[in-house]
């Protein structure tokens, strides 16, 4: 197989960028029609789509974040307004420029190197291997790794790496194209790539053929659970089509022959889970007790019934109340407010809230394809991290606060002229 060659397919389930009414919505895993609301976060843009100077006065599309939950198999999810190809075809999110995430990666690779024994003779690929964050610590271990990136420009990050990548979507058609090659996995990762697929059975199909047939499937994704709890509903946007819980994503996989044998709770994106699979017929990894524990829990929360979704709204609409009280009374005492980040979870919410520059000066971002440019929808300009020493702004706004730590601690200097740190999720919560 010649990896060095970039190979770019239309996904098979690949639309015009147009909107579904909601008698033509249906459930994506068991296709029953979608009738009940999970939250509506109105309209917005693209949350990954900046804009240049040039475009500040053309037309910017907006679309519904309108989430469903369907009433029978409840899986939450976002209808698929825009095809994956407009998202994904230069795509501005690049994991390498988070450290935390980075050693969340290597502490995977070493983790999981260990507890299936991998070594030179094994085969790694990762599905949404982005810029070869993850995929450069099995390199260094000299574990053969593949990523697949649909997202060409960030690709070409992972390439430099000597990191081989194939620019494709993955569903079945890739899996099988791989095989005829000579390419199957004894492990196959998956990094907040679930939420991100249009077409569940098609990509977990592709899993299953990918799989050799004693290997082990991770995926990781933020857990609807912990949505739910935390008022996270900036994490919903037009990318992430499907908010698993586990009951979700068990029943996902059981209808495609594979099992999930483990589970294990993270703190990373505010509270995620990373599952682990198999095919149904290996008998080498038995199911662990708390992949069961975790099961019952969710069972016992409500997440096996119908009200218990239905009740997020109203925390959506608080959440965004508060804010809105924390910055408008901020602003009237003469307070200037910059942010920090210019994440997609940060422009769903500021463009939920209708928050632009009457409240926010501006915002910075560590990565260079972001500066200069303004975000989507409320056209906020974005810079340089060091543009913070220059206006000294009495507080920073945390648009990723699921890296707020680390952030405090490289913009620790604000507290210098008083400057305070401002959380919006899970509560508006200031820290000096």
């Amino acid at each position: 197989m010649n990896t060095s060659t970039l190979v770019k397919l239309r996904h098979p389930s690949s639309t015009s960028a147009t909107c579904v009414q909601k008698h033509d919505a249906f459930c994506r895993l068991c296709h029953a029609p979608l009738q009940h609301l999970f939250v509506d976060l109105g309209m917005s843009p693209l949350c990954e789509s900046y804009l240049g100077p040039a475009h500040l006065n053309q037309m910017e599309s907006f679309y519904p974040l309108r989430v469903y939950v369907c009433e029978h198999c409840f899986l939450v999810q976002l209808e698929e307004y825009v095809s994956p190809n407009a998202i994904f075809g230069d795509y501005a999110y690049f994991s390498s420029y988070s450290d935390t995430w980075l050693q969340h990666a290597k502490d995977y690779v070493a983790m999981i190197a260990e507890r299936l024994e991998l070594t030179s003779e094994h085969q790694v690929v990762e599905i949404a291997s982005n810029d070869g964050y993850l995929l450069q610590y099995f390199v260094e271990k000299q574990i053969p790794a593949l990523g697949i990136e649909p997202a060409a420009n960030v690709a070409e990050v992972a390439r430099h790496k000597k990191i081989p990548t194939l620019v494709q979507f993955f569903g079945e058609e890739t899996a099988q194209q791989l095989v005829r090659q000579g390419t199957t996995a004894d492990l196959i990762v998956g990094n907040n790539v679930l939420a991100q697929v249009p077409d569940l059975l098609d990509f977990v199909r592709g899993l299953k053929v990918l799989l050799k047939p004693h290997g082990v499937i991770t995926m990781e994704f933020p857990h609807l659970e912990r949505l739910m709890e935390n008022n996270q509903l900036d994490t919903i946007y037009h990318e992430h089509f499907s908010y698993f819980s586990l009951r979700a994503v068990n029943e996902l996989f059981a209808l495609n022959g594979l099992t999930l044998f483990d589970v294990e709770k993270l703190a990373t994106h505010g509270g995620s889970l990373r599952i682990y699979a198999r095919h149904c017929k290996d008998g080498t990894h038995p199911i662990q007790d708390r992949l069961m524990a975790m099961k019952q829990r969710e069972e016992v929360a409500g997440f096996g019934r119908l009200e218990h979704y239905l009740s997020f709204s109203e925390q959506a609409k608080n959440t965004k109340r508060e804010l809105l009280q924390f910055l408008i009374s901020a602003k009237q005492k003469g307070h200037t407010i910059v942010g920090y980040g210019a994440p997609g979870k940060g422009n769903t919410l500021l463009n939920y809230c209708g928050i632009r520059d009457d409240f926010i000066d501006y915002t910075v971002d560590r990565s260079p394809y972001k500066q200069g440019k303004f975000l989507p929808g409320t056209h906020i300009p974005i810079f340089h991290p060091d543009k913070i020493r220059t206006t000294q702004p009495d507080y920073l706004l945390i648009l990723p606060w699921n890296l707020k730590d680390e952030i405090m601690r490289q913009v620790s200097f604000i507290r210098d002229w008083g400057g305070r740190f401002v959380v919006p999720i899970p509560r508006v919560t200031v820290y000096a």
